[in-house]
C-alpha cells in the first residue's frame, strides 16, 4: 500500500477534499509501478499533473519506481515550487 497525499484541486480524488485536513488515497501496490501508474489507478489526468511530486520526501520524475510504504505527495499543475531548481529530480 502506498500512501498518496493530494493537494489542491487534487483533492477530489480522495474521499475529503477539505483543505484544512489531510486528503490521502492509499492505493495497492503491484510489482514495478511507477508514481505515473499509481496517478493513473488514482484517476488523476495527466494534464491536471504538476511537476511538483515528492517520494517520501524527494522531488521525484513520474518514471520513479514506488513501493510498498511508500509516501507520495503529488500538486496539481496550478501549484508551482518556486526555486524547484534547487532541488535534484530523483527518477
Amino acid at each position: 500500500m502506498i500512501e498518496v497525499h493530494l493537494y489542491g484541486k487534487l483533492r477530489r480524488f480522495t474521499d475529503n477534499p477539505d483543505p484544512s485536513r489531510d486528503s490521502i488515497a492509499n492505493v495497492p501496490v503491484k510489482n514495478g509501478d511507477s508514481i505515473l501508474t499509481i496517478t493513473q489507478r488514482i484517476g488523476i489526468p495527466l494534464e491536471e499533473l504538476g511537476t511538483n511530486i515528492f517520494l517520501n520526501g524527494e522531488y521525484s520524475a513520474l518514471e520513479r519506481k514506488v513501493g510498498d510504504g511508500d509516501r507520495l505527495g503529488i500538486f496539481p499543475d496550478d501549484m508551482k515550487l518556486l526555486y524547484k531548481w534547487y532541488f535534484d529530480k530523483a527518477s
